[in-house]
């Protein structure tokens, strides 16, 4: 299993967070999850200036056609953001996807 970290920022630090608002995002994302994005579970907890969330994909088996984890994180978050008036009225978009690094 492999496990994402990742935070949506807040549009406003200044507006209540609503009480119910973790249940919300996590029923937008799983709305919004594909099967090749291997997503198991995703547990959030919300902080006054972002949502933070761990996104928990099952590991691909070798050969298997799916992005890595990361991008799969991240193409999820962008992807519920654009099609969810809630996540876009709360959130800022998600910051562009980062460029892997080599070890």
């Amino acid at each position: 299993m492999e496990i994402v970290y990742a935070s949506l920022h807040r549009r406003s630090t200044t507006d209540p967070v609503p009480p119910n608002e973790v249940g919300e995002v996590l029923g937008i994302l799983w709305a919004h999850a594909r099967p090749e994005e291997n997503l198991e579970h995703v547990s959030a907890r919300s902080e006054r200036d972002r949502l933070d969330l761990l996104l928990y994909l099952l590991t691909p088996r070798p050969g298997a056609a799916t992005p890595p984890p990361v991008a799969a994180a991240h193409s999820l978050l962008v992807r519920s953001h654009q099609a969810s008036p809630v996540l876009r009225r709360r959130f800022q978009a998600p910051t562009p996807d980062p460029v892997p690094t080599e070890h």
